[in-house]
Formats: C-alpha cells, structure tokens, sequence
C-alpha cells in the first residue's frame, strides 16, 4: 500500500511547476494570435494602390511671336439666340397622361414627348369603323339586289316579246333596276363618307402623341400629367398652352443692336469675333448673316444677325455676348506680344472648386498643381504660371480618371505626346 503511494506521489506535477508552465503557453499561444490577427488586418485594409494607366503630355516652353488679326472696326454686345425655338403643344384639348421628357434631353425629330387621354378619340374611332361596315353591308346587299332586277328585267322583255307580260310589267321592271343601281351610287357616297370619316378620328387618335417638330433640346418642361393642355389659351389660367420648349442648338446665332451712326461700317459677311460672357478667354469665330432691313426709332439702332463658325456645347440660348466686327481685305496687326509660360493640351487642366488644375507626373506618380491660365490657341492652352516646361502632365481629362488621381497615386503612361 505505501508503494503504490509513493509511485502516485512521484507521478504527480508539483503545483508551482503547473503554474509557471501554464503561464508561458497561455502568453505564447496570445501573442501568437495576435500576430496572426494583425497579419489579417493589415492585408485586408492595407490600399491596393494599383498604377493608373493614363495620356501624358510634355509641357512645351511658349515662344514668344506676335499676334496677328484682323483690325476692329466695331465693338457690339448682344445675345445668344435660337433662328429655330417652338413651344411645342397639341393640335387638340385633352388632358395630359404621359410625359417622356425633361430639362436638357436631346430628341430627334418625331420622338414622343407626351400623351393625352385618348379613350374618347378611340370609342369615336370604333364607332366610325362600325358605321363604315354597315354602309359596305348596305352597298353589297344593293349590289345583289340589282343582279335580281337585272334577271327579272331579262325575263319580263322575253315574256313581252311572247305577249305573256303587258309592257306595264317590262316598265315596271325597268324602273325597279334603275332605282337600285341609284340607290347603289349613293350608298358609294356613304361608303366614302364613312372610310374619310374614319381617317379624320384616326388623325384624331394620333393627335393625342405630341412628337417633337424638329430634332433638339428640351428647354422647358410646361405641363405635368393630368393637367389639361390645349393649343390655345383658355379662361381661368388652369390650362397649359404647351408641353414644352424646343431648341434646335444648330440654328444658334448672335443678335446685336448696332446704332444708326455705325451701321455703315457692318457688310455682309463679314468676318467677326465673338466671346461669351462666360468665358472671356475664349475667341469665337462668327460672321455676319444679314442686316436686318429695318431701324427701332425709340433706340436709334439696326439689329444684326450673326452666325458663329464653330459649334460648341458651351454655347447656350440668351446667353450674353460681345463681338468686334473687325475690317474687311485688311490684316494689320497688333503690337507684339510675347507669350510667357508653357503651352499644354486643353485637354489635360480641369477646374477643382474654382481653381485650374493639372495633373503632374513625376518618379510614377501623379501631383495636384494649380496653375494660371493664359490665352487659348486652337487646342492648346498656355499657362503662365505653376507648370514649367519639360514637366509631364495627365491629358484627356474627364469625371472617371479624375476620380482615380488622388495626391501621390501611382501612374502608367500609356503615350507620350
């Protein structure tokens, strides 16, 4: 009995030795985790900063030249408008179900802009088709019976050639075949009258789609669905007279009122320089169209109609304008003007809360530098200060690729212009 004691007491662990074990695997195995865990995080929140791949373009030095133009003659300010603008309303009063259009949509000619209630103009449709195939039924019961009269006239002129009928009956059946067949021509005319008649209500079922006149830009958006619209104004102001406004951006031109005193320096076709009010940088060519023939005596001045020789999207209906009129078969030029700066793509600045930017490659990565704009020449853009030339900038700029170029991301260059 005291052997197997002492065989248990030699097998069992002393307490402090448990303790101290126990104590270090438990640390081990918690820094083990911890390490494992970290590992985790730092692979899963760690940014892939992926290279961008992107347009770029050397800054060039700008060369000093001089600048060349026509000489202005004439200075006017007018505005922007639209030879081709209709509010676009229906040929009918209906009430309005559906509209598929909004502000600044672009439609071609023909698109539906919208729909009116259109259950009256089709029940009125169904009925003339009914009464147009009552009046066939009608002319085709008249056509068979004229085939009996014909056969009854043939039979009564043989039996008055044997003196069995009396020339009473052959009358009788003549006159009997003459009735039908002009019972027959003016059942034709109520058939005519019932297939013109279901034209018209078809016509009328089509007038409740409103289609765009002429291919455009929606401008104005004048009624909602379940409001009333008729093509002419009604009492009480609870009637729309239109469904929207419709601008054709091709037919955009310049109008300006030019006194009385100058209107002699102006010609047809003559070459004028434009530039919005909106940006005053920007030289838009134009010409004149026409003058108009007629003076406005209360200001004393002749409007004049210009076209613009380059289509852009920046150029809107109303907006304001400037233009110089500049002197015909003549090109003096301007004191010499030396440009300064460097020249780049316009492509590659963009506007960032009212700041010009541009995106600055350098060792794979792209910077933001702001910059200072100078004049625009075709389509490039000097900058006469923040860039300096031989410096590598991100070109064709748009929403996208702006998003990915954060400050110090990495960049492939694609090309190199």
């Amino acid at each position: 009995m005291d052997d197997k004691k002492e065989l248990l007491s030699a097998l069992a662990i002393d307490d402090r030795e448990r303790e101290v074990s126990g104590g270090i695997s438990r640390y081990l195995v918690t820094g083990f985790g911890a390490l494992v865990l970290a590992a985790i995080a730092w692979f899963w929140l760690l940014p892939i900063d992926s290279p961008v791949p992107v347009d770029t373009a050397v800054a060039e030095k700008a060369s000093a030249g001089v600048q060349t133009q026509s000489a202005t003659v004439l200075n006017a300010s007018g505005f922007v408008t639209a030879r081709r603008k209709a509010t676009v309303s229906s040929k009918i009063t209906g009430k309005v179900l559906n509209i598929f259009i909004e502000e600044g949509l672009y439609v071609e000619q023909g698109y539906l802009l919208a729909t009116l209630d259109d259950s009256v103009q089709r029940a009125n449709l169904e009925l003339s088709i009914a009464k147009s195939r009552a009046a066939l039924a009608r002319l085709d019961e008249v056509k068979v019976r004229i085939q009996e009269a014909e056969l009854n006239l043939r039979r009564t002129r043989n039996l008055e050639q044997k003196k069995l009928a009396s020339t009473a009956d052959l009358d009788t059946a003549r006159l009997a075949l003459a009735a039908l067949e002009a019972r027959l021509v003016g059942l034709e005319s109520e058939a005519d009258v019932a297939k013109s008649s279901v034209k018209v209500l078809e016509q009328q079922l089509k007038d409740t789609e409103i289609r765009a006149p002429f291919a455009g830009v929606v401008i104005l958006k004048a009624a909602q669905p379940g409001e009333m619209i008729s093509p002419i104004t009604a009492g009480g102001g609870f009637t729309a007279t239109g469904i929207c406004t419709l601008v054709d951006m091709d037919s955009l031109e310049i109008e300006v009122d030019v006194s009385e005193s100058y209107i002699n320096r102006v010609k047809s076709r003559q070459q004028v320089t434009a530039t919005l009010n909106s940006y005053e940088d920007w030289a838009i060519p134009a010409e004149v169209i026409a003058i108009i023939p007629t003076a406005d005596r209360n200001k004393a001045t002749v409007k004049v109609r210009i076209a613009f020789l380059e289509k852009d999207d920046r150029i809107l209906p109303e907006m304001g304008v400037k233009v110089s009129f500049l002197e015909q078969n003549k090109q003096p030029i301007d004191p010499v003007e030396e440009v300064s700066g460097v020249m780049v793509p316009s492509s590659a600045i963009t506007i960032e809360q009212n700041e010009s930017i541009v995106y600055v490659v350098d060792g794979g990565k792209v910077f933001v530098r702001k910059v200072r704009l100078g004049r625009r020449q075709g389509q490039s853009r000097n900058i006469v200060a923040g860039l300096n030339a031989g410096e590598t900038i991100v070109m064709g700029l748009n929403d996208a690729l702006i998003a990915q170029l954060s400050e110090g991301r990495s960049v492939t260059a694609i090309a190199v212009n």
